[in-house]
């Protein structure tokens, strides 16, 4: 099925290529007939001139045809009296100081357009035409361009529509399956519960009873993450500085020794609007991406500073570091460079960070073989 739709897709895309380049190859034949007709014109035009300059008496014929050329403009060098003149140009804005040097290199310009035609009279040479295009051929020379430009707006159109609609039914997939998930963790939830309750009358050990509680609200918080997937959470006025001091708490009791953790926070609060599930998801997210950059021992740098407009956060980690060519494609749904996991973990905090929170996010700065510092803006709240 995966083949067809790709012979599909190559069949239109190769049909497009063949109709673009019949259109191109069309216009450029067209332009060439004008060309042609315009030589064709201005070699009557000229050999009216001829005509004119040997006749004793001027035809009618003659006169009609020289007034009738009215598009094509022109420059014509009378050799005798070694001058310039022009027909169907503007010179209004002309300096008149400079007048036949302007009509001059006019003559020359149109000389790279069309090869000058020569008028003699008894084997004398009395004139030389220098012709451009006329203006309906200006127009048209740019009509390629303009062409090839629409097309390339007309399938960036078709691709964005394309790549939305994708994205859109992406985001409908991963937001149904996050809600059945938490559906799915309701369930045995609601079940762990009534078996805490049991133990406790069993008088079993309390510090075991404690953490199967903990446990239970940790499912719990998870269960309501999920939830939240695919719709606007609701934001509060919150502490920064306590909300990333109680996840990282909980990430540093539940991780391996060999993870080395450091924390620098301001000692006064900073209020900024978020919601306290995800952005926990979010610490947790970041610090497990480091952890895994660094295989599994190294250290994790937590720091929060306050400027002007933002309270900002940096996370540091002593990993393998990411090539500046990858800087923004590991928010990129699906990127990993894991030979296991699917890539979502860095995707979903930008989601959570700049959709949600509308906070930013980057990496401020890696090296390979040193680390990486990831860098998130919150908006402060007064």
């Amino acid at each position: 099925m995966q083949n067809k739709k790709a012979l599909v897709r190559w069949f239109f895309v190769l049909l497009s290529i063949i109709i673009i380049s019949l259109i191109l190859w069309n216009t450029y034949a067209f332009f060439n007939q004008l060309k042609e007709n315009e030589r064709g014109k201005m070699r009557i035009w000229a050999a009216a001139q001829e005509e004119l300059a040997s006749a004793d008496e001027i035809s009618e014929m003659v006169v009609k045809v020289l007034e009738s050329n009215t598009t094509t403009p022109m420059v014509l060098y009378s050799h005798k009296e070694d001058t310039y003149d022009v027909r169907n140009i503007d010179e209004k804005n002309a300096d008149s100081s400079k007048i036949q040097l302007q009509r001059k290199n006019l003559a020359e310009k149109f000389t790279s357009e069309y090869k000058p035609i020569e008028v003699y009279y008894k084997d004398e040479l009395l004139q030389t035409i220098y012709y451009g295009n006329s203006p309906i051929i200006n127009k048209l020379k740019y009509y390629p361009a303009v062409l090839i430009l629409i097309i390339a707006l007309f399938f960036t159109a078709v691709y964005l529509f394309y790549q939305t609609s994708k994205s859109s039914e992406q985001n409908k997939l991963w937001a149904g399956m996050a809600k059945e998930t938490a559906h799915q963790i309701g369930t045995p939830l609601s079940s762990l519960v009534g078996w805490t309750e049991i133990l406790k009358s069993e008088n079993v050990n309390a510090s075991y009873i404690t953490e199967i509680e903990k446990d239970i609200d940790r499912l719990k918080t998870i269960t309501e993450r999920f939830s939240k997937i695919g719709s606007m959470p609701k934001l509060t006025r919150k502490d920064i500085v306590a909300e990333t001091r109680q996840s990282f708490d909980y990430l540093k009791s539940r991780t391996s020794k060999l993870i080395e953790f450091e924390l620098h926070l301001p000692v006064h609060p900073i209020y900024v609007e978020m919601n306290s599930q995800l952005y926990s998801w979010t610490i947790e997210n970041m610090v497990k991406n480091g952890i895994d950059a660094m295989k599994g021992k190294g250290k994790i740098t937590m720091v929060i500073e306050p400027t002007a407009k933002y309270a900002r956060l940096l996370l540091s980690d002593t990993g393998k570091g990411i090539p500046k060519r990858n800087f923004k494609k590991v928010f990129t749904p699906g990127f990993t460079t894991k030979k296991r996991g699917w890539g979502l973990g860095l995707s979903l905090v930008r989601r959570i960070i700049e959709d949600y929170h509308r906070g930013k996010i980057r990496v401020l700065k890696s090296t390979p073989g040193e680390g990486t510092t990831m860098e998130v803006l919150f908006k402060i709240v007064r």
